[in-house]
C-alpha cells in the first residue's frame, strides 16, 4: 500500500532513497499489507480490546503459520512498505523473523525506542514505527522526538497517529490504544510531525478489527491535512473499501487491510487485493 520496498512519494515523479535495501516506488496509492504479533503468534485482534493488564485482547484470528511466511508472501508479490506490529511483549523474535524474510520491505513497531530502533533496521525494517514513546503527559515530547532521529534519522522513522474521535475531533491514543493524548489531529499537526518523520500511519481505532467499513471522515482529513506519505489502518473489507480510499483521499492515502483479508480468515480474498495493485499500475 509500482516496484520496490521504501517510501513512498507522491508528487508524480519517483525518488531512488539513499539507504540500502531501498529501491524506487512509483507514485500512486498502494494497498498495504500487515502482520499483526500478539504473544509471539500473527493474529489480528480487536484493536480497541487490547488490555496492558494480561495482555489479552479479542481475536478475530490466529495463525499457526509463522510471520516469515507472511512477510515472504509480501516479498514475492511485491508489495512493500507494509507494517509489522508488535501488540504486546513476547513478538521481538517473530518481528525479527519476518523483517529478515522481506530485507527492506517491512517497517515495524511497537515499542520502539532510540535504544532497540537500530536493531530493527540491522534486522531488515525498512522503517521503524513509533508513537507512544515520543507523547508524554498526552503531549509531544519534543526531545524525545529529536532524540529518535538522532538515532536513525528522519528518512528511517514513521509516526504513527492512531486515534479515536472525541467531541467531533480525532485525538491520537498511545499505550495500545489505551490513553488518550490532547494532540488533535489537524493540518498544523501534520506540519510539525512532517519535520521530523519520513512517513504517517494512522490507525482509525474504533473500527480497527471490525471490518466495519473505513472511517471515511478521517481518511478525507488525512488527503487534506497530511503531505507527506500517509497510510490509513482500520475497518477496511472489500476492494470497494480500496476505490473509496482512493477517491477520498485523492490519491495520496494507502490503505492497509487485515482482518477482512482471506488469509486471515476474512472473506475478500489477498490475490483480489494484490491484482487490485497491479491494476493500479498499469
Amino acid at each position: 500500500m509500482v516496484t520496490g520496498f521504501q517510501s513512498l512519494a507522491r508528487v508524480g515523479t519517483t525518488r531512488r532513497a539513499s539507504q540500502r535495501n531501498r529501491v524506487e516506488i512509483r507514485s500512486e496509492m498502494r494497498f498495504r499489507p500487515c502482520i499483526d504479533l500478539h504473544l509471539g503468534k500473527v493474529k489480528q485482534i480487536v484493536g480497541s480490546t487490547l488490555k496492558d493488564s494480561d495482555g489479552s485482547a479479542s481475536t478475530n484470528f490466529e495463525s499457526d503459520l509463522p510471520s516469515s511466511f507472511f512477510a515472504n508472501m509480501y516479498k514475492e508479490d511485491d508489495l512493500p512498505g507494509g507494517h509489522v506490529i508488535m501488540l504486546g511483549p513476547g513478538n521481538e523474535e517473530a518481528a525479527k523473523e519476518a523483517l529478515s524474510a522481506f530485507p527492506g520491505g517491512l517497517h515495524v513497531g511497537g515499542g520502539i525506542n532510540p535504544q532497540n530502533a537500530k536493531d530493527y533496521l540491522d534486522c531488515g525494517a525498512s522503517h521503524v514505527i513509533v508513537t507512544s514513546y515520543v507523547f508524554r503527559d498526552g503531549k509531544v515530547d519534543m526531545d524525545r522526538l529529536q532524540e529518535l532521529v538522532s538515532a536513525i534519522g528522519k528518512d528511517r522513522l514513521v509516526l504513527d497517529v492512531s486515534c479515536r474521535k472525541r467531541d467531533g475531533e480525532y485525538y491520537v491514543c498511545t499505550d495500545r490504544w489505551q490513553k488518550w493524548t490532547d494532540f488533535k489531529l489537524k493540518k498544523e499537526s501534520f506540519e510539525l510531525l512532517a519535520r521530523f518523520c519520513d512517513e504517517i500511519l494512522v490507525h482509525a481505532v474504533d473500527v480497527e478489527g471490525k471490518r466495519s467499513g473505513i472511517e471515511e471522515e478521517l481518511v478525507t482529513l488525512l488527503a487534506s491535512s497530511c503531505d507527506i506519505p500517509v497510510t490509513y489502518a482500520g475497518g477496511a473489507r472489500s476492494l470497494e473499501d480500496l476505490e473509496r480510499t482512493k477517491v477520498l483521499g485523492n490519491g495520496r492515502v494507502d490503505l492497509t487491510i487485515g482482518s477482512a483479508l482471506d488469509i486471515f480468515g476474512g472473506d475478500l480474498s489477498y490475490r483480489d487485493a494484490v491484482k487490485w495493485q497491479r491494476d493500479q499500475e498499469e
